[in-house]
C-alpha cells in the first residue's frame, strides 16, 4: 500500500472516504459499552454517590437554617422599632457558626468525591489505552493498509483524552446535580407547595430547548473528532517526511491540504462549542422566568402572612440553586455528546475484525527441530476477494536453498514474504515449513523462525546495542559484537564516541543511511534465524559498502533457507530458484540459466540492466 493511500485518511467499511457529516451512529449503545469499562469501579462510584449526597445535603439545608437567622433578625428589628425588645445576636451568631460548619463539611465531602472521580476517569482511560494496545497486536495488516496512522493515533490519544476529561467532569456533575435537584425540590415543598409549582412550571420549556440544541450539536461533535484525526494524521506524515516535502517543493500543497483539514476542524469545532455554550444561557433564561413568578407569588403570600420573610429568602435561594443544577445537567448531557463521539471512534477500532484465531499444533520440541524447508501447495491469494493475484502456486524449497523473487516495482514481490509470515491469510491452499502448515504455528513461534532485513530501515530511539538486541533480548555482549563483526558493523560503531551505547535519535539522523542499513543487517545476524528474508537489503548503500555486506550475507545465508527480493539481478544469479513476478502475478519460475535460455520476461529484465554485456 502506497504512502499516498495512507495519506487519504480514514475510510468507511466499503473503503470509501467518510463524509465530514458523519454522526454518532448509536449514542445509547456507545454509552452502554463505556459503562462496561466503569463496571470494575462500581464500588468507588457508590462511595462517590454517598459523598455527593452528603455534600449536597449539607449545602441544601443551609438556606433553611439561614431562614431561622433571617426570621430572628426581622423579629429583632420589629421589636426595636416597637421598643419591645432587641436583636438576638447571640442566636444569630450561633446559626452562622452552624452554617460555617455545614459548608466546611460539604467542601470536604466534595474534595473526597472529586479525588475518587478523577481516579475513576483516569483508570477508565488507562484501561481503554490498554485495550487499544492489545487490539493493535491482534489486528491484520490489511487494516493499517486502509487507514492512516494519524487517524489511529488520534483514537489512542485525543479520543481517549476527551473521554477521560468528560468522565471526570460529568460523573460527579451528574450525581451532584441529580441529588441537588431532588433535595431542593423536597425542601421547596416543605416551604410552599404553591411557590414550588410556579418554580417547576418552566421545566418543560427548558427541556424542549435543551433537547433541540443537543440534537443539533451531536453531529458537530462527531465531525470535530474526525477532523481532529485528519489534522493529526497530516501533520504526523508531513513532519516525518519534511525533507522529502522540501526537496520536491511540496510545502504549498502540504499547507493547502492542512488548511483544508484545519478549516473542517474549525467549522465543526466552533459550531459544536457554540451550541454547547447555548445550554447555560437558555437554561438561565427559562430559570429566570420561574424566578420572577416565584418573587411575585412570594410577595403576595407574605402580604397575607401565610409565609415568613425568612422562608421567602430561603425559597428564592432554593430557586436559584434549583436552576443551576438543571443547567449543569444540560451542560453535562451536551458534554456526553462529545464523549459519545470520541468513545464511538474508540469502540469502532476495538470492534474491528481481528486476526484469525490460532490453532497451535507444533510443539516446542518440534519447533526446535525446524530446518527451514518451505512448501507452497496450490496457494491462491488476493488482497481483494474479487482479484486473485497468486493462482495455484506450487513450489518446494529445500532447507538451505536460496529463492530469489524479482520483478518490476509494484509487481507484488513482497506479497509472498507477507504470506510466509502470516501477515495475510491465504484464500486457498497452504504453506508448510518442514511439513507443518504455518497455520499450525502460533504467530509468535512462526515469526521467531524468520530474520528480516528490509529496504526501509527501522530503528527506534535508543542505544545502538538496544536496537541490535531487538530481535534477541537475551543476547550477550559477546554475541552482539560477533554479529556486528560478521556484518562489518563493529568497525564503524567503535569509531563513535560512545560506541555501542551511542543513542540514536527518533529518526536515526545521527548516522548515515548506509550505517542504518548495516545495523539492521547485524540485527538479523544476531537473531540467527532458520529462514532469512532480504528485501532490497543493499539498495540503500554505496557500492563499497554493498561489497562488504554481500560478503557478510554469504556467511549469513550458509545453511539457511533464504528468500531474496532484489532489483539488482546480478546479486541473485546463484539463487537455486528465481520467481519472476509481473503485475502481481507469477509469470516465470526457474534458475538463472533456465530463465535466460527461455528468453522470456526475466531475460528481458536482465538484458535491460546489463545492456551490452555478455549474458
Amino acid at each position: 500500500m502506497s504512502n499516498e493511500n495512507r495519506r487519504r485518511g480514514p475510510r468507511g467499511p466499503m473503503g470509501g472516504m467518510r463524509g465530514n457529516g458523519e454522526k454518532a451512529k448509536n449514542f445509547k449503545g456507545t454509552l452502554k459499552k463505556l459503562f462496561v469499562y466503569l463496571r470494575p469501579y462500581y464500588f468507588k462510584l457508590a462511595v462517590v454517590v454517598v459523598f455527593a449526597i452528603g455534600s449536597t445535603i449539607f449545602t441544601i439545608v443551609g438556606p433553611k437554617i439561614l431562614a431561622k437567622a433571617t426570621d430572628k433578625l426581622s423579629e429583632g428589628i420589629m421589636a426595636k422599632v416597637n421598643n419591645t425588645g432587641s436583636i438576638d445576636f447571640k442566636y444569630i451568631g450561633y446559626i452562622c457558626l452552624i452554617l460555617v460548619g455545614l459548608y466546611l463539611i460539604s467542601a470536604l465531602f466534595s474534595f473526597i468525591q472529586g479525588f475518587i472521580t478523577s481516579s475513576i476517569s483516569q483508570k477508565v482511560a488507562y484501561d481503554l489505552r490498554q485495550s487499544l494496545s492489545k487490539k493493535m497486536s491482534r489486528m491484520p495488516l490489511s487494516y493499517f493498509d486502509r487507514h492512516s496512522s494519524g487517524d489511529t493515533l488520534s483514537r489512542v490519544t485525543n479520543d481517549i483524552d476527551t473521554i477521560a476529561q468528560s468522565l471526570n467532569q460529568s460523573l460527579s456533575q451528574v450525581i451532584t446535580s441529580s441529588v441537588t435537584v431532588v433535595g431542593i425540590f423536597i425542601m421547596m415543598l416543605t416551604i410552599s407547595v404553591k411557590m414550588t409549582i410556579v418554580a417547576v412550571l418552566v421545566l418543560p420549556l427548558s427541556l424542549i430547548l435543551i433537547t433541540t440544541v443537543m440534537k443539533h450539536s451531536q453531529k458537530y461533535f462527531a465531525r470535530q473528532q474526525k477532523s481532529l484525526g485528519d489534522v493529526n494524521g497530516h501533520i504526523e506524515e508531513m513532519y516525518g517526511a519534511h525533507d522529502v516535502v522540501k526537496a520536491f517543493n511540496g510545502e504549498a500543497k502540504s499547507v493547502a491540504t492542512f488548511n483544508e483539514y484545519n478549516d473542517a476542524l474549525y467549522d465543526s469545532a466552533w459550531k459544536s462549542q457554540f451550541l454547547s455554550g447555548l445550554m447555560q444561557p437558555l437554561s438561565n433564561f427559562v430559570g429566570n422566568l420561574g424566578y420572577v413568578g416565584v418573587c411575585l407569588l412570594g410577595g403576595f403570600l407574605a402580604g397575607g402572612n401565610t409565609i415568613t420573610i425568612g422562608d421567602i429568602q430561603a425559597f428564592i435561594q432554593y430557586v436559584r440553586q434549583f436552576n443551576q443544577p438543571i443547567a449543569q445537567l444540560a451542560q453535562t448531557m451536551n458534554m456526553l455528546q462529545s464523549t459519545a463521539a470520541a468513545a464511538e471512534r474508540v469502540f469502532e477500532f476495538l470492534d474491528e475484525k481481528e486476526l484469525e484465531p490460532e490453532t497451535v499444533k507444533v510443539t516446542p520440541d518440534e519447533l526446535s527441530q525446524i530446518h527451514g524447508s518451505v512448501t507452497f501447495d496450490n496457494v491462491n491469494f488476493g488482497y481483494l476477494p474479487e482479484k486473485t493475484i497468486i493462482n495455484d502456486f506450487n513450489m518446494h524449497v529445500h532447507a538451505g536453498q536460496t529463492v530469489a523473487i524479482v520483478g518490476p516495482t509494484g509487481a507484488g514481490k513482497t506479497t509472498i514474504v507477507k504470506l510466509l509470515m502470516r501477515f495475510y491469510e491465504l484464500n486457498k491452499g497452504s504453506i508448510m515449513i518442514d511439513g507443518h502448515d504455518i497455520r499450525d504455528f502460533s504467530r509468535h513461534d512462526l515469526r521467531s523462525l524468520f530474520g528480516m532485513v528490509l529496504q526501509d530501515t527501522w530503528l527506534f530511539n535508543g542505544t545502538i546495542k538496544e536496537n541490535l538486541m531487538y530481535g534477541k533480548l537475551d543476547a550477550s555482549e559477546e554475541d552482539v559484537k560477533k554479529a556486528c563483526s560478521m556484518a562489518y558493523v563493529d568497525h564503524f560503531v567503535n569509531t563513535l564516541e560512545d560506541g555501542y551505547e551511542t543513542i540514536l535519535d527518533e529518526e536515526s539522523s545521527n548516522i548515515s543511511q548506509g550505517q542504518k542499513q548495516l545495523l539492521t543487517i547485524a540485527r538479523a545476524f544476531l537473531k540467527d534465524p532458520k529462514i532469512l528474508i532480504l528485501d532490497e537489503a543493499t539498495s540503500s548503500v554505496d557500492t563499497r559498502t554493498e561489497v562488504l555486506i554481500q560478503k557478510g550475507m554469504e556467511k549469513l545465508m550458509e545453511g539457511r533457507t533464504s528468500f531474496v527480493i532484489a532489483h539488482r539481478l546480478s546479486t541473485i544469479r546463484d539463487a537455486n530458484t528465481i520467481i519472476v513476478m509481473k503485475d502481481g502475478d507469477i509469470v516465470e519460475i526457474g534458475n538463472h540459466d533456465e530463465l535466460i535460455e527461455k528468453d522470456g520476461f526475466y531475460a528481458s529484465l536482465y538484458r535491460s540492466q546489463f545492456e551490452g554485456s555478455e549474458i
